[in-house]
């Protein structure tokens, strides 16, 4: 991804960056609904359709950027599974962890209504049974990046097993972290310790003002700067962009591009994904997060969790 502004990181003697995920992997049933039904009432869907979701989305969009994309979580065996196994392989995201033989992936159930507006309904599976022993086998080094949601910190098992390995993660590596819109739900003291490791934690306008506790996007992001980002801040910010606060300068606003909104589910895991395969790449932070804006107005045109687009994709939309 050299055309993105930014010289490679990267030497000959030196592998790529390569990212681990441990954001949640289930499936997504998707729904496309006018409204959602009053309780005990019924809606029909006009579209539907079953993908790999969760983690999958930011995993995806990086590897479509050429990244080198491990799963840092747990499969498990059923036909869920099956169907995370097949999407994983079709990116050619690496999956060291062993399977759970035991139990079958979650499901979400992902209701989509007219104006893109999605909302959820979860079964947890064998992705949030994770170990620690798992992790500590895990060849991560200095310049790789992992990936860290809220959702691997709101279930007991696989939330003890990050924080515990957080702890001796080696200090060189990039750290970026997503809270996603349970951050409500996380324990006090592992969103301390996890935003205290962050390198760039990113987030949306409402994920943002919320850790803040802030009223204002401006005032969260003053906030956010001296307990988290160690390199930096992203927030994204709908039709308005995203802001990109670096650590000890002023916040600059990236624009966005125009696109038509079919559905926001897993748009802001393709705008990580996208930010963070060209950060490895070399790109700057700014160059990085046009980019991402501009996968992001992609992704939303299109239904479905895992809608990220291609580098060439991208690079006609900014080179437009």
């Amino acid at each position: 991804m050299t055309d993105v502004g930014g010289a490679r990181a990267t030497t000959s003697s030196r592998r790529a960056p390569r990212l681990f995920t441990l954001d949640t992997v289930m499936v997504d049933l998707v729904l496309v609904i006018d409204w959602l039904p009053s309780r005990g009432g019924d809606a029909v869907a006009s579209r539907h359709l079953v993908s790999a979701g969760g983690g999958f989305n930011v995993m995806s969009a990086a590897a479509r950027q050429g990244m080198s994309v491990v799963y840092a979580g747990q499969v498990g065996t059923g036909p869920f599974a099956h169907i995370i196994h097949e999407a994983l392989a079709r990116e050619g995201v690496a999956t060291p962890v062993a399977a759970d033989g035991e139990h079958d992936a979650g499901l979400c159930v992902v209701m989509v209504d007219r104006e893109g507006e999605r909302t959820f309904a979860t079964a947890p599976g064998a992705e949030t049974l994770l170990q620690r022993d798992a992790l500590d086998r895990l060849d991560v080094v200095a310049g790789d990046y992992v990936f860290l949601s809220g959702y691997s910190l709101v279930y007991d098992c696989i939330g003890t097993s990050v924080i515990q390995w957080l702890e001796n993660l080696d200090d060189d590596v990039i750290v970026s972290f997503d809270p996603g819109p349970r951050v409500d739900d996380i324990r006090a003291s592992w969103r301390a310790a996890v935003l205290e490791r962050t390198d760039w934690l990113l987030a949306n306008a409402d994920e943002a003002r919320a850790i803040a506790h802030r009223a204002t996007l401006d005032e969260a992001l003053v906030v956010l700067s001296r307990v988290t980002g160690r390199r930096g801040v992203v927030v994204h910010d709908g039709r308005a962009g995203c802001v990109v606060a670096m650590r000890g300068a002023a916040s600059r606003r990236v624009a966005a591009f125009p696109g038509e909104v079919v559905d926001t589910n897993g748009v802001g895991d393709v705008h990580d994904g996208v930010f963070l395969a060209a950060l490895a790449d070399g790109a700057d932070p700014e160059t990085a997060a046009r980019w991402a804006n501009a996968a992001a107005s992609i992704a939303i045109s299109r239904l479905g969790p895992s809608t990220g687009p291609t580098r060439e994709e991208i690079r006609a939309l900014v080179t437009r």
